[in-house]
């Protein structure tokens, strides 16, 4: 027999909008009881002395230094634009009027 009785599947169904037949009823309240078995095992496995963790390997940061470097210079970049306005690239309009 279940814990979560046939009447809170019901309920937590109400609660979600979903349509359950009766037969779903019973099938969903043996499944949710297995899950909150399981999750009741994870509780007494958990020991204080475990600190909690997000990885279950150290996170590093694999970026490189944020160092300036040499670059393109702006003629350089617009060099192989299709169409180049006042130092900027030139794109077709696409929201509507200029403000």
């Amino acid at each position: 027999m279940p814990s979560i009785s046939r009447d809170e599947v019901a309920h937590l169904a109400r609660l979600a909008r979903l349509d359950l037949q009766p037969d779903e009823l019973d099938h969903l309240a043996g499944q949710l009881d297995q899950i909150i078995g399981a999750v009741a095992q994870v509780n007494e496995v958990a020991a204080d002395d475990i600190p909690p963790t997000s990885h279950a390997l150290p996170v590093t940061n694999v970026f490189r230094a944020d160092e300036p470097r040499p670059s393109l210079t702006a003629e350089q970049a617009l060099s192989g634009a299709p169409e180049a306005e006042d130092g900027r690239f030139r794109v077709p309009q696409i929201l509507g009027e200029e403000q």
